[in-house]
């Protein structure tokens, strides 16, 4: 078979305090096996951020000071080929090798990907999916701007710390922005042109008619007028 590969991708703060308040409820990522070269990470790779079952009512402040928390850099981690640096070795290279290996990766393959929508412009990605796909969806998508997350308070410090956690995302995303909107411009020029190119077709295969048209309604009348003048 062949598969087409999409994902969405979110604003990186918006996506770090989402899942914080879904660990916070008591989400935990146990059952994951986080394979890359064909097995899992040792507990010394993968160290946990808490003790017992789960995590449930962490702080945001507790949150940001796992310096091995797996939400950090998530969408740069999940695009990326892990197997480039090492996966979860972190002594496989130094730290600035392995943060650039990972975000061109990320956005190699995210460019590559058969479609990739962004959360914050849903209508945009209804239509381009839909162009892509060639595919109609029986109602138009629906932006919801009051999250978990947009209902989080937070200063300016604290968004500042999110963003330096997730640098690499955030640079990722500006990055998919850009090509989002670029891809969504070109779609919408290409969509223009078709139509220009249908509605000036329209208008030559009407003047053809008329043209066509208009001899048989001269040659009617001659006709007419000629039996006309015989009969008198």
């Amino acid at each position: 078979r062949n598969f087409y590969y999409i994902t969405m991708l979110r604003d990186p703060v918006s996506r770090y305090l989402s899942e914080w308040k879904h660990v916070q409820r008591g989400a935990t990522w146990k059952t994951s096996l986080h394979m890359c070269d064909g097995r899992s990470p040792t507990p010394d790779e993968l160290p946990t951020c808490y003790e017992g079952d789960d995590w449930s009512g962490v702080s945001l402040q507790e949150f940001m000071d796992c310096s091995y928390n797996l939400a950090n850099n998530r969408q740069v981690r999940m695009l990326a080929d892990l197997s480039l640096v090492g996966c979860y070795n972190l002594t496989f290279m130094n730290e600035s090798e392995r943060n650039t290996i990972l975000l061109q990766s990320a956005k190699s393959n995210l460019k590559n990907m058969a479609f990739f929508g962004l959360t914050e412009f849903q209508r945009k990605t209804q239509y381009l999916f839909e162009r892509t796909f060639n595919l109609k969806f029986i109602s138009p998508f629906t932006q919801f701007n009051v999250t978990r997350a947009s209902n989080v308070d937070i200063g300016e410090d604290v968004r500042q710390r999110i963003e330096e956690l997730n640098f690499l995302d955030v640079q990722l995303y500006e990055y998919a922005k850009d090509l989002f909107l670029q891809r969504f411009q070109y779609s919408k020029q290409e969509e223009h042109q078709k139509n220009r190119l249908k509605r000036r077709e329209e208008r030559r295969l009407l003047r053809e008619q008329q043209v066509h048209q208009w001899p048989r309604e001269e040659a009617a009348e001659v006709a007419v007028t000629e039996d006309y003048n015989s009969q008198v």
